[in-house]
């Protein structure tokens, strides 16, 4: 249940994370943003010499889909832009690019930042073999690869920052620039609560500097309330719709792959829920932790959240009564019921505090129950198939 125990996490555009890191000192080429060749074009008109052309999305591979491109002047530019935009990249629309000053590279290295939860550490990686490459890199080669865990209470240190240093094989007369960037770099990672921060490439151009040509920085939901300013950088267009709705009903919900819906009250509960899904032949359509309460306005809009997913072909509802109590949440699952305008079979599982009164309320409104969360799991993968267990 790989899917189920991701992190809830807040991917940065490049142009969102290079704001962030130059406010630590991050030595960056400026540029700006457009969402139309005309405004691409008056970017370029700014910048003295060629460009790069980059498409701000939040997956992989840009530059294989055609999505970073050269142009040598302004109406170059334009074009490029008009290649990029509304342009198709593992399924993501392009709508913004990023034009910034293109550089003469020399070399190119990777250098990054990530929150190691299989170690408990906040690790440093770093390779002389940057580029788009790197995930390439760590698997056929990773000797090339240096990983460097840092203290918990201590941090970065100084022989830290020359270990990195001269793994990367910075010339000598960088090294106090590299030293800088990379003490940023951290600073950024620190105070941004981030679980990522990398720099890929990180070059020494033609003219000897020392340059982070591009940046990924990846946030934890978690930490947000004491960022606002950081909120704020999310890109709802690279959202899915749901995920939008259950954050703004304080439902935690990620999409899935699935067929079965899950309503759960409780994090822990709501994975083992995925997990019998599975286990009974089913694939989850969601994580979702309803929380506690469980009221019918709730209710209602975690039902609604998890069937505009058109895949969900039946619901299982998990709810342990400790606080919440059963026959509040069984009126709340039938009141909500009643205004929905799709209709899918619903396995209803309630134990703990007032199981017992809500069994009749469940029963008057034709719900199919189960005793077991095994005996729900196997319901709801029933239902989905369009049979009966």
């Amino acid at each position: 249940m790989g899917a189920a125990t991701q992190e809830i996490r807040l991917k940065l555009q490049e142009y969102r994370s290079k704001e962030i890191l130059a406010r630590h000192g991050v030595p960056l080429l400026g540029g700006a943003t457009a969402t139309t060749p005309e405004q691409a074009r008056a970017a370029a008109a700014d910048i003295a010499g060629p460009v790069v052309v980059k498409a701000q999305v939040l997956v992989g591979g840009r530059g294989k889909a055609g999505g970073v491109k050269l142009a040598a002047n302004p109406d170059e530019t334009a074009d490029r832009a008009r290649e990029i935009i509304g342009l198709d990249i593992k399924g993501t629309t392009v709508k913004t690019v990023l034009v910034a000053p293109a550089a003469e590279i020399a070399h190119e290295s990777y250098l990054g930042l990530i929150l190691d939860r299989a170690t408990r550490a906040i690790t440093v990686i770093a390779s002389a073999e940057g580029g788009v490459e790197i995930e390439e890199t760590a698997k056929t080669n990773p000797e090339a690869i240096l990983r460097l865990r840092l203290h918990p209470l201590i941090g970065l240190q100084e022989h830290q920052v020359r270990r990195v240093g001269f793994f990367l094989g910075i010339p000598a007369e960088l090294r106090n620039d590299f030293a800088a960037l990379l003490r940023g770099l951290h600073a950024a990672f620190m105070e941004s609560d981030a679980d990522l921060a990398e720099v890929n490439p990180l070059v020494v151009t033609d003219g000897g500097r020392l340059l982070a040509l591009d940046a990924k920085i990846v946030l934890d939901d978690s930490a947000l309330p004491r960022h606002p300013d950081l909120e704020a950088m999310r890109d709802l267009n690279e959202e899915e719709p749901s995920e939008i709705a259950a954050r703004e009903a304080g439902i935690s919900f990620i999409k899935l792959e699935g067929t079965i819906g899950c309503m759960v009250n409780g994090a822990g509960l709501a994975m083992t829920t995925m997990d019998l899904v599975k286990l009974a032949g089913g694939e989850p359509a969601n994580f979702l932790d309803i929380g506690g309460g469980a009221k019918a306005d709730r209710v209602a809009a975690a039902f609604r959240i998890i069937l505009d997913d058109p895949n969900v072909k039946a619901i299982l509802i998990n709810i342990f009564g400790g606080i919440t109590r059963g026959d509040e949440v069984a009126r709340g699952i039938v009141e909500a019921r009643a205004g929905l305008t799709r209709d899918v079979p619903m396995v209803v599982r309630i134990v703990g505090t007032n199981a017992d009164e809500a069994e009749p309320i469940l029963a008057e409104a034709n719900l199919i129950t189960a005793d077991s969360l095994d005996d729900a799991a196997a319901k709801a993968v029933a239902a989905a198939e369009g049979r009966t267990a």
